[in-house]
């Protein structure tokens, strides 16, 4: 996997003058390098030598990145072969899962998140990271409630979610969810 690191230019990545940190993912993402392995329709081979076709970008946690984030996820998904609702039902629940993380858990203008988007076998599992140790819980919105329905979207669109703990010599915690592939028709 190869890194790209700050200071390159690639405003289109994100607010002029600031890129993501960490990046590998197909070719034809701005500013991203190919990763192990190919996408190959679900039920087929879709790695080489058993590892997973992964994207992972490490950006600031400001809600002016969520743009970004969804078309990084985007352009991803596009080399998978899956069917359009399940790329669209992936973005947004990538996209409740980042502001989520910028909302509740970003507490000073130098945090980060990571997103981590691996294709294995026949699943997508898509992983959100930052530096608090709360973990999120649902709540039950009310009908005129603006915002309280993230991980109630992420439930619905996810076959399966949950937390983890950070990466070993990280703080904070991981929030996950799985979409099991089915080939485009």
């Amino acid at each position: 996997m190869t890194t790209v690191t700050d200071g390159q230019p690639n405003a289109e990545d994100g607010p002029a003058g600031r890129t993501p940190t960490a990046l590998a993912g197909p070719p034809g993402i701005p500013g991203a390098d190919t990763a192990t392995g190919t996408a190959g329709a679900c039920g087929q081979a879709g790695d080489v030598a058993g590892e997973p076709l992964r994207l992972r970008s490490t950006v600031p946690a400001d809600p002016s990145w969520a743009s970004a984030v969804r078309r990084l996820v985007s352009a991803h998904l596009a080399g998978l072969r899956l069917p359009a609702d399940q790329c669209d039902s992936a973005v947004l629940a990538t996209d409740e899962l980042f502001a989520n993380a910028v909302k509740h858990a970003s507490t000073d203008p130098r945090d980060t998140v990571t997103l981590t988007v691996e294709w294995s076998g026949c699943t997508l599992r898509v992983t959100v990271a930052d530096s608090s140790p709360v973990l999120p819980r649902r709540r039950a919105a009310d009908a005129a409630a603006e915002s309280g329905r993230g991980l109630a979207i992420v439930a619905a669109l996810a076959d399966d979610w949950g937390m983890a703990p950070p990466e070993p010599g990280r703080r904070g915690k991981r929030v996950w969810f799985t979409l099991r592939g089915r080939t485009a028709r």
